[in-house]
């Protein structure tokens, strides 16, 4: 019973942060990189995989950073002596060199294998380290009361695919709209505004499900 209960509460958790806590429709976060590269769907799709990737690792790291480092009383594990100390006010210092580290290693990777993607993501790629998105999801795992370091895993995994699954649905339909005759005041970020605001209102439908 207690697992069915565990497995149910990472469920809720996942799905909250693909549908209803979107990144980018509930909190507006990640905007820049999404307008920008939302054009393209395989670019699109290259940003929000490292996106994901970076969330799926920092958000563990930072949550076990927090809790057995930062918070008051979590370095009682070294000593007594540590038992006192409060080094939450590094936090966002913290969180965003290790958001930054593996910014970095996303990098290396996608320059040594995937140049074609390398080149199409251009300065978006390096300024993913102070993506609000990403840092969000640090942030936000530190106001939850996630029960494990597994928890936390999920809940970044969530926060990714919803970010991916945002730009990869706003550059299919700039590609479609592509073949649009569309009014020039509107042509450019005046229709990317007006579908994220449809878009919007489509993941604010699964707001009322009970999860």
């Amino acid at each position: 019973m207690i697992n069915i209960n565990k497995m149910e509460e990472l469920l809720s958790s996942f799905l909250r942060a693909v549908f209803i806590d979107n990144m980018v429709f509930a909190y507006y976060l990640g905007m820049c990189s999404y307008f920008a590269i939302s054009k393209n769907v395989k670019t699109s799709m290259g940003l929000g995989l490292t996106v994901m990737f970076i969330l799926v690792f920092t958000v563990p790291i930072n949550y076990l950073l927090e809790n057995y480092v930062l918070v008051e009383g979590a370095l009682s594990w070294l000593s007594k002596d540590f038992a006192g100390m409060d080094l939450s006010f590094l936090s966002l210092i913290v969180f965003i060199t290790v958001i930054a580290s593996f910014v970095q290693l996303a990098e290396m990777f996608i320059e040594r294998f995937l140049p074609a993607l390398y080149a199409s993501l251009g300065i978006f790629l390096p300024l993913l380290a102070v993506n609000c998105a990403i840092l969000g999801g640090s942030l936000f795992m530190q106001q939850r009361t996630f029960t494990s370091v597994g928890h936390a895993t999920v809940y970044g995994l969530g926060c990714g695919l919803g970010w991916l699954l945002a730009i990869v649905g706003m550059a299919a339909i700039s590609e479609k709209l592509s073949y649009s005759n569309i009014p020039k005041p509107l042509r450019g970020l005046g229709i990317a505004f007006i579908v994220t605001g449809l878009m919007g209102f489509g993941f604010m439908c699964f707001s009322g499900l009970k999860i």
